[in-house]
């Protein structure tokens, strides 16, 4: 694998277009979360990209400006948004919240930029809506097709949009869920969004909100495909070079803190409302705006991993095992971060793709949830952490039989029965 095609990096914010860059979260070199290797592959050279992160000084975004090559990242993507319960039902509100709020007539068009499998867009279908994907996995894109979820395989920019707009004309609402913090070139983004739509039109945006990946310490939610780290004060700047404004912002828990704002074009049909203005004002009161937030979050993050690998010696020295739930993006990050990989026997997940593979760059081999009873673990790590709730609710029957969960963020924690 030569490494030097894959990852470039930028000199420039992406929503500014300012040098003035500095780092704010300084992380090890990863390997790409998603890239789960077969066993003939563990031979392999893998790409180990740098994850730090940087602060425009000029408008204040928080980015990766280390890129790996998009195509590279994409191919044979495994993640599927249908996979999730809450995902799915986060959409269905999602969707029916846009519906009665913007009244879209019969037949008016959708269109999803990045959207996956497609679940989105099937509860828009159901208003009577025509709908239509964009997404670059075309595994993931054709199988969209094929369930009734048109989808075009590649990436979105001002070219598509051009092809779009002259097929199908304007659309009334234009998502981008979590794919605007993958996308690099978001000026060009935003000129294809913006030919797209009219004086009716709505762009829609859900995004990792840096608020919450700060305030809960979300370490899970950085990796190479967010390219960025969204605040609501860097994004009004950037949408008002395109002649766009924000008009509407509401937090959910989504990945643990997601916020999801609404923008039209300028003197559009719609009014401002006060919660634009009011999550500016708590982003001030945190200090979103301030390097020495993020020097402090990355000072808390030396202490947790040094209390984490503490915790994890102290159990080996006592001869007990350790195994990972959950093969998920999340726990790339976790495992390389704070260097844990050597201690995990292995890792279940009940994703079908994933069993049998080896996790990135600790290869760590991943079993069914079956297996814990087979190999009955001491100690699991969650490395899904934000899902930590629900994978203890349902996997009581672990702790009833002596097990125990090691919950390593927001604070550090076991939990027994």
């Amino acid at each position: 694998m030569n490494t030097n095609n894959l990852i470039f990096k930028r000199d420039k914010c992406r929503l500014c277009d300012s040098k003035q860059l500095v780092i704010a979260i300084p992380l090890l070199p990863t390997p790409v979360a998603e890239k789960y290797l077969a066993k003939n592959e563990l031979d392999k050279k893998e790409l180990f990209c740098p994850l730090d992160l940087y602060m425009c000084k000029n408008c204040g975004h928080i980015q990766l400006l280390d890129i790996v090559e998009p195509n590279f990242l994409y191919n044979n993507y495994t993640y599927s948004s249908g996979r999730s319960p809450g995902l799915v039902r986060h959409f269905e509100s999602y969707a029916k919240d846009i519906y009665e709020n913007y009244s879209p007539s019969d037949g008016d068009l959708v269109v999803d930029i990045g959207s996956n499998d497609g679940t989105l867009l099937k509860f828009f279908k159901k208003y009577n809506l025509k709908v239509l994907g964009i997404d670059p996995a075309s595994e993931i894109a054709a199988k969209a097709t094929n369930e009734g979820i048109e989808t075009i395989p590649e990436f979105f920019n001002e070219k598509l949009a051009k092809s779009i707009l002259n097929k199908y004309g304007k659309s009334k609402i234009i998502t981008a869920n979590n794919a605007f913090a993958h996308m690099d070139n978001l000026n060009e983004i935003m000129i294809g969004i913006k030919i797209l739509m009219n004086e009716k039109s709505i762009f829609v945006f859900e995004i990792s909100y840096l608020f919450d990946v700060i305030d809960k310490v979300l370490l899970g939610t950085i990796f190479h495909e967010h390219h960025s780290y969204h605040s609501l004060k860097p994004l009004t700047l950037f949408f008002d070079k395109f002649d766009m404004e924000l008009i509407d912002v509401s937090r959910n828990n989504i990945q643990g803190g997601s916020l999801i704002g609404v923008v039209q074009i300028k003197r559009g049909a719609s009014k401002t409302k006060e919660s634009v203005r009011d999550t500016l004002s708590l982003e001030k009161k945190f200090k979103l705006d301030n390097l020495d937030t993020f020097k402090n979050f990355s000072k808390n993050l030396i202490k947790t991993k040094n209390n984490i690998k503490s915790l994890i010696k102290k159990i080996k020295n006592e001869k007990k095992t350790i195994a990972g739930f959950g093969a998920a993006r999340s726990g790339t990050t976790l495992i390389t971060q704070m260097e844990i990989g050597d201690y995990i026997e292995y890792m279940v997940d009940d994703n079908l793709d994933k069993q049998g593979k080896y996790s990135p760059g600790d290869h760590i081999l991943v079993r069914p949830t079956s297996y814990i009873y087979e190999n009955f673990p001491d100690y699991m790590i969650i490395l899904a952490w934000v899902h930590a709730k629900n994978i203890i609710e349902n996997n009581q029957k672990y702790l009833d039989k002596g097990g125990a969960f090691i919950v390593c963020f927001p604070e550090l924690k076991i939990i027994k029965k």
